[in-house]
């Protein structure tokens, strides 16, 4: 036991200090698990070499798309910021008397710590990371492409009877990770995309400046489980005050917000799940907010999909089974001896 806890550290001490090498090649891994039925399905009909050109070109063309409309809701966050900057540090001072004239005293970070420069600074840094992201964008592509290139010959030597019994162990595994993987990004995608369209609508309907970027930052922001929709909410809350110069309005935006991510996140996303992804919610937030502690923002994101990876593989071995059951919502039973699970 002992033994096994010391493994465990060493381990995350290991992807925590090699996190620029780690964090790259999970993506691409997570990429790959996607992607990978259509590199199988081009390869069946035309050359491995084009079939491997036109799925990295989509693959590539997404990820761009996505990264702009990042990169443009956010420099739109900014230049906004830049001209109305004064009407935060007012609105801030205004505040900080009225507290003060009633006994309670704003002392501390908040007070060291809050100018216009600041809050400015915090958003372009912000910006400034994601537009920098093209070392690592290049270096996931380039982890995909060797990955798509590997694929098919890597599932033949685990088919080889000098890799059983665990080659036939790990395809079932790949596959199943590869099938829940796709449906969480195709759920992910239809509530971001709903989310996104509501948020944007809603932000019309208040007079909330910048209804298209609140709107592409939701969309973005609710890939992330839990932090993405809590900052989504907070953001154009605190832009709400500055712009209205109104508390009333900042809580009914506030509260508009929340009901949305509320809705969507507890109704809308378990009725399109259903029972095949069902994972413990503590288990998700921890996966979240570990993740972020180790890697960032990338970490998460990436916390639940490395979440379904652990919980599937934890499945294929008796000894880790109650592993497994206890990190999903529902009770397993037992398909076979072969190691499969489904749902009860």
């Amino acid at each position: 036991m002992i033994g096994t806890l010391a493994t465990a550290i060493l381990v995350i001490a290991l992807l925590y200090f090699a996190r620029r090498i780690f964090v790259p090649l999970t993506f691409a891994l997570f990429i790959i698990a996607l992607v990978w039925p259509m590199q199988a399905a081009l390869q069946r009909r035309i050359p491995k070499l084009l079939a491997l050109l036109l799925t990295l070109s989509l693959t590539i063309l997404v990820i761009l798309a996505v990264g702009s409309l990042i990169a443009w809701s956010f420099s739109k966050l900014v230049q906004w910021l830049f001209l109305n900057a004064g009407r935060f540090q007012a609105i801030y001072l205004t505040w900080t008397n009225w507290l003060e004239e009633h006994g309670i005293a704003v002392v501390g970070p908040i007070t060291d710590r809050f100018d216009v420069t600041w809050l400015l600074g915090f958003i372009q840094n912000i910006a400034g990371r994601l537009n920098s992201a093209t070392g690592f964008a290049a270096l996931v592509v380039v982890f995909v492409m060797l990955g798509l290139l590997e694929g098919a010959d890597f599932n033949t030597r685990l088919r080889l009877p000098l890799a059983q019994p665990y080659g036939e162990r790990i395809l079932r595994a790949n596959d199943e990770i590869g099938r829940k993987l796709r449906r969480f990004m195709v759920v992910r995608t239809v509530a971001s995309v709903f989310t996104g369209f509501i948020v944007w609508v809603f932000a019309l309907v208040a007079g909330l400046e910048l209804a298209a970027a609140w709107g592409a930052i939701a969309f973005v922001l609710n890939y992330i489980p839990f932090l993405g929709p809590l900052v989504a909410t907070l953001f154009p809350t605190l832009f709400a005050i500055a712009q209205f110069e109104s508390w009333q309005m900042a809580v009914i935006v506030f509260l508009g917000l929340s009901v949305i991510q509320f809705v969507i996140g507890s109704y809308l996303e378990p009725l399109i799940t259903g029972a095949s992804l069902a994972i413990s919610p503590f288990a998700v937030v921890f996966a979240v907010f570990f993740g972020s502690f180790m890697w960032g923002l990338s970490g998460a994101f990436l916390g639940v999909p490395i979440l379904i990876v652990f919980i599937i593989y934890c499945a294929q071995d008796p000894s880790s089974r109650w592993l497994a059951a206890l990190l999903s919502a529902k009770p397993f039973i037992l398909a076979g001896d072969d190691g499969d699970l489904s749902d009860r």
